[in-house]
């Protein structure tokens, strides 16, 4: 009498456990890069598309204000009456106080907005952990700043090529941009002290009512080595770090942030109304 059949399985040998860990570490090691790379470049397109609404968000405000961009930091500069300016508004928000974070609410682009008129946050800016480390500084700004030494205000260029600031209660008029196809409206920025801290403008090269000075770096090449620039046209590109300079005013040096200046000209013709 013949028994029952008996079927063997065959066990998996140490080779080749070993064989098929190594395939997936060799895949891991070609996957995970791109993956990381898809990643970037998706927050990139995030940021671009947050930029491009606040751009129109200020063409819109030109629009109904009597093409004059609005205000970057209203009642910002000292007085002779105050030795600070007031400081309680920005392009973005307003504050209830100098010591207060900045919201939304009563922001000259706010209405522009939708919704509820919030700036979106760059999805490559740790906005949150930030905020922790500064204590709400410049809050609000999505990781954004806006040219306000040029559009944020009104001002006149002197014949010595000085500028004079006429007013910081409105920005420039539309028709004194010469060149809005080249000249920064809003940028990813970001500013360096202790740490990282969120900030709301993107600083030229040289100081215009001293161009003798350089003033601080503050855009932030955040997205793999590229920062978006929002320009007064309102169409939006990504730009390379091409210089970077800190004066004693950062803790540590800019570039070890990925701050400072993209274009090849050392002066403020990409910020300027010329």
């Amino acid at each position: 009498m013949v028994g029952p059949k008996v079927t063997r399985r065959r066990g998996v040998s140490m080779i080749e456990i070993l064989i098929v860990s190594g395939m997936i570490a060799v895949l891991a090691s070609v996957l995970l890069p791109s993956l990381a790379s898809a990643r970037v470049s998706a927050k990139a397109m995030v940021c671009k598309s947050n930029l491009a609404q606040v751009a129109r968000a200020n063409l819109y405000y030109a629009d109904e204000n009597d093409s004059t961009y609005c205000a970057g930091a209203e009642a910002m500069r000292p007085t002779r009456a105050r030795r600070w300016g007031i400081n309680l508004t920005r392009w973005y928000g307003t504050r209830p106080n100098r010591h207060a974070p900045f919201v939304p609410e009563g922001g000259p682009l706010t209405p522009y907005l939708g919704g509820d008129g919030r700036i979106r946050q760059c999805p490559a800016f740790p906005a949150e952990e930030i905020a922790r480390e500064s204590h709400g500084f410049e809050t609000a700004a999505g990781g954004y700043g806006y040219n306000n030494a040029f559009i944020g205000r009104q001002v006149h260029r002197e014949a010595s090529g000085e500028y004079t600031v006429l007013s910081d209660a409105g920005g420039a008029r539309t028709h004194s941009v010469k060149k809005p196809t080249s000249t920064v409206m809003f940028a990813d920025t970001a500013f360096a002290g202790s740490a990282l801290l969120e900030y709301s403008f993107v600083e030229p090269r040289y100081h215009p009512e001293n161009p003798r000075f350089r003033a601080d770096p503050s855009i932030h090449f955040r997205h793999g080595g590229q920062a978006n620039i929002a320009w007064v046209d309102g169409h939006v590109d990504a730009h390379r770090m091409t210089f970077t300079e800190s004066s004693g005013f950062y803790a540590v040096p800019a570039k070890h942030y990925a701050i400072g200046w993209f274009g090849e000209s050392d002066d403020n013709r990409l910020f300027d109304l010329e």
